[in-house]
């Protein structure tokens, strides 16, 4: 019987004790679950475990604490030291000998091997085939307008009628279940959707204020169209779900069944001014207090004290007399501290649950502070390290990845510390191994931190540390690939001075730092998103000419990277407008966030679809799905000049091999030597060239892509305005 044994030497810095977490083992099937086995201590440093009746594995070293190697693969017992395999512990002590005599007075951490972040044999394959449909799924179409809600804050009013209108709770899954084949027909394989747990807040429509991560919040569900619905349906036509996590924060009422945080039921809140019963707010007539809820109330939280939960399911008007158990004075009262009702005393927060550091100001978005103290009042920081806060999270998340949920996004990254979040990454990708997870670190610059290039925050809170295991910020090769890849903000910052003035001048720079992140290969890629887009200071959706996003989304659908599109990006939806409301009367429908679902209705859904950035979208990803190398190959030989763009995609050592040149504005020519030679043929013209010399030139048309693959099938798709 085979016997797989495994040693390995205990990294400096490392907790007492060596887990060995392993899978996909040969043969047989044999998995551990996070963190893996506690291995034997030996002498020396030394740990080792011992797998009967296998004799290769793919595993993973942790301490159960903050520290892990990359992915490893052995197929032989042998010894880990120093980053790197050994075939004896005589060898892997001379290499560690080695890197003591010449390593400095502060040892930081050994450096571990680079991995692909997927197996692509693996059960959910790469997710670099993937291109990506973002949506808010309450503003996408509304299916069932039983479950429509309005929030408390920003209500649209008729001006004629002065009924209120356009609620924040519009979309649902019913909806989306029903235009499913309108992102299929447009060639997206993957929707990523916002968090659809249960929210509570003033403005929680779009999902990033959890109050309970064990359950769909009903206003997106129908009896009929459950989020198990959406799963399945989008299954059938070969989509995937990415759902959108929360990690860091709860909203401001803390998280049911686990944890309450104090504050008066908002239906005794009364304006300065007023009375109660005489508030006049749309639906909410009479008090604040939920409207749709018989009790007016926010929360039905079982842990919160007992006062509050005989409230809760009594006096729905909030007239009876309450007295405040912290202050003694009673409400309802006109003007009475809304700090009681909306407002967090963080000193006071159960340290069990929340961090207690007050909350962000100034400079502290910029330092480590970003990582301790809360968001904002409706955004309370979780105290991520505690073991009750990962039981929760991690079980929650569990069980919706056991429905079918593909692959996941962290929301806030940078506000929880790097090797804390990745207990988290890895827990998920344990329970569903192959599962591709990717963060959301937003930064207004390249994001290269200590690594210079005009960024002024540190590189523990900066993207490309979360891609990397090292300790090193000045140094990205002191740890290997953490297999957490984020959105690209560094290449999306580069658009408001160069794509919004018809120019691809600046890309080339950023695409030379690619070396800095774990894998660039597996970064999500993207023009605009709910938060920011490449205009002004960031908070406008894209509001250049039409050509201009053309020539965007072709740079975006064959440099490295998963492309990611927002909704609505298909036909300039919302164009200009802010992402989210700024003024103090601003509404949902004056912003990027407005209801989509008036353009997909039946008698408006053809001309969605004949609009020329919606056929061009759906050629590129038509181009995209056919040319593996666009999906997944290295990127060499780039050279931008403003007008112009090229480069090489190298997929599987030439398996599929393509030169790419693209041109903003004018026509340009392209020159690129040192290739491969061969029959190229053109997928946007179907031109054909041989090469025999290592040198190809070619012509594109302005705002068009060549797109030359050697031993190409030809050309692919219908030209359009923009592809020619």
């Amino acid at each position: 019987m085979p016997e797989l044994i495994i040693y390995c030497h205990k990294p400096a810095g490392w907790a007492n004790t060596v887990h060995v977490h392993y899978w996909d083992t040969q043969p047989g099937a044999q998995a551990s679950a996070w963190p893996g086995v506690p291995m034997t201590a030996e002498a020396d440093g030394w740990f080792v475990h011992r797998i009967k009746g296998i004799a290769a594995a793919s595993l993973v070293f942790n301490d159960d604490s903050r520290h892990q190697t990359s992915d490893l693969r052995l197929e032989r017992s042998g010894f880990y030291a120093n980053g790197r395999w050994h075939e004896s512990q005589a060898a892997a002590e001379t290499s560690l000998a080695s890197a003591e005599s010449h390593a400095p007075a502060t040892v930081l951490a050994a450096p571990v091997e680079t991995h692909p972040p997927i197996d692509p044999s693996g059960p959910l394959g790469d997710f670099r085939e993937e291109t990506i449909y973002f949506l808010m799924t309450t503003r996408f179409y509304d299916g069932d307008p039983s479950n429509n809600f309005f929030c408390r804050d920003r209500i649209r009013f008729n001006r004629e009628t002065g009924k209120a209108e356009d609620p924040h709770w519009r979309g649902d899954f019913k909806g989306l279940i029903q235009r499913l084949d309108y992102i299929r027909d447009l060639g997206f394989t993957a929707i990523w959707i916002t968090p659809p747990v249960e929210n509570r807040s003033g403005l929680d429509y779009h999902g990033y204020h959890a109050y309970d991560w064990t359950r769909i919040d009903p206003r997106l569900e129908s009896p009929d169209a459950t989020y198990q619905d959406l799963i399945d349906e989008a299954h059938k036509r070969g989509i995937k779900i990415i759902q959108d996590v929360v990690v860091n924060h709860s909203c401001q009422y803390g998280i049911r069944g686990k944890v309450h945080i104090d504050h008066l039921p908002i239906k005794y809140y009364v304006p300065q001014g007023s009375e109660q019963g005489r508030v006049n707010h749309g639906p909410y007539q009479g008090t604040l207090g939920n409207y749709a809820w018989p009790n007016r109330d926010d929360i039905d939280n079982p842990v919160a004290p007992e006062w509050y939960r005989e409230r809760h399911s009594s006096d729905p008007e909030g007239k009876i007399p309450l007295v405040d158990p912290k202050t003694g004075e009673t409400v309802p009262k006109p003007g009475y501290n809304p700090g009681r009702f909306f407002g967090i005393d963080a000193n006071h927060l159960d340290p069990d649950w929340y961090m207690q550091e007050g909350f962000i100001c100034g400079g502290d978005w910029e330092s480590a502070a970003v990582q301790r103290k809360h968001i904002a009042g409706d955004c309370i920081n979780l105290a991520t390290d505690r073991q009750s806060v990962k039981d929760y999270l991690i079980g929650s998340i569990n069980r919706y990845l056991d429905m079918g949920v593909d692959a996941l996004r962290i929301d806030t990254v940078k506000h929880v510390e790097r090797d804390n979040l990745l207990e988290y990454v890895n827990a998920w990708k344990a329970h569903k191994p192959g599962l591709f997870v990717f963060g959301e670190n937003l930064v207004k610059g390249y994001g290269w931190g200590d690594m210079g290039g005009g960024d002024n925050g540190p590189s523990f809170i900066r993207p490309w540390w979360y891609t990397r295991l090292g300790h090193d910020p000045r140094n990205p090769h002191s740890g290997g690939d953490s297999g957490f890849p984020m959105l690209d903000f560094g290449l999306f910052s580069t658009f408001r001075d160069n794509l919004s003035r018809g120019s691809y001048d600046g890309v080339g720079r950023v695409l030379e730092m690619d070396w800095i992140y774990g894998n660039a290969s597996t970064l999500v890629t993207f023009l605009q998103n709910h938060d920011v887009g490449p205009d002004n200071d960031f908070r406008f959706r894209f509001k250049g000419e039409q050509w201009m996003a053309a020539a965007a989304y072709n740079l975006l659908w064959t440099v490295r990277g998963i492309p990611c599109l927002y909704y609505g990006e298909e036909i300039e939806f919302m164009k200009g407008a802010p992402q989210d409301v700024i003024g103090n009367d601003d509404t949902l429908d004056t912003t990027g966030r407005a209801y989509f679902g008036d353009h997909l209705t039946d008698q408006r859904i053809s001309a969605t679809q004949s609009n020329p950035l919606y056929k061009h979208l759906q050629r590129l990803n038509q181009i995209r799905r056919q040319i593996p190398a666009l999906q997944k190959g290295a990127m060499s030989h780039v050279n931008e000049w403003g007008s112009g763009i090229r480069f090489v995609r190298n997929h599987n050592h030439g398996a599929s091999y393509a030169v790419v040149g693209l041109a903003m504005g004018s026509d340009q020519h392209i020159d690129v030597g040192d290739i491969r030679n061969g029959v190229y043929r053109d997928a946007v013209t179907g031109n054909e060239i041989t090469v025999n010399h290592g040198h190809l030139s070619f012509s594109v048309c302005g705002n068009s892509a060549g797109i030359y693959v050697l031993n190409g099938p030809g050309k692919i798709g219908t030209d359009g305005a923009y592809l020619r």
